[in-house]
């Protein structure tokens, strides 16, 4: 690292570690929608995370992109139960997450066992699935059912594209003519460790 002239700080990514360049990034790529993704292992258990690394990946077909980086803390350098579910079930879903429920997606980024229903553990409600058999987060106002495209390893990580099969918008979240009432359900942006909402919106 160096301080320039005129005071701007250069970083080349050879001289800084892993950690410290994800930090440049997240904290620079903002805000960030956040996908609470349910998907259901082969046994039956259900598993519910949150991911900022998540946006549209197509229009059509309408494909939204996820990606999956390795297990941390104690699960270091395995594969999140997440991205494991998704390759063996080839389904899951995108619950969008309002203010209202930052609480209840902040518990289930905890580091349980796989065996653990983190539905329950995020004191939430699963919601059966219309086009796969994985359910959503019925309190949650928006929720895409996917199956899986394809995975696409980059370094590390792994992009997760997924077909959009179905769509539920709850009443609150639906502003009618397929728009989305994004002001009345208040929708939850990852920062650099923290969250943020959305200020009225304005056009130019």
């Amino acid at each position: 690292m160096s301080l320039a002239k005129n005071n701007v700080f250069e970083f080349a990514t050879g001289d800084i570690t892993v950690n410290e360049m994800y930090k440049l990034m997240t904290g620079s790529v903002v805000p960030r929608p956040i996908a609470w993704v349910s998907t259901r292992s082969k046994e039956g258990v259900l598993n519910l995370a949150p991911f900022s690394f998540f946006t549209v990946a197509s229009r059509n077909p309408a494909t939204l992109l996820l990606s999956i980086g390795p297990g941390v803390g104690e699960r270091q350098g395995t594969v999140k139960d997440t991205l494991l579910n998704i390759r063996e079930t080839g389904e899951f879903v995108i619950n969008m997450v309002p203010a209202s429920l930052v609480e209840s997606m902040q518990r289930s980024s905890a580091d349980v066992a796989s065996d653990e229903n983190e539905f329950e553990l995020a004191g939430v409600t699963p919601k059966p699935g219309i086009h796969v058999d994985v359910p959503s987060v019925l309190e949650s106002p928006i929720a895409f059912e996917l199956t899986l495209d394809r995975i696409i390893e980059v370094g590390t990580d792994h992009l997760v594209l997924g077909k959009v099969e179905h769509v539920r918008v709850n009443a609150e979240a639906y502003a009618g003519h397929y728009k989305i009432a994004i002001e009345s359900w208040q929708p939850l942006a990852s920062l650099a460790g923290d969250y943020a909402l959305m200020k009225p919106p304005f056009s130019v």
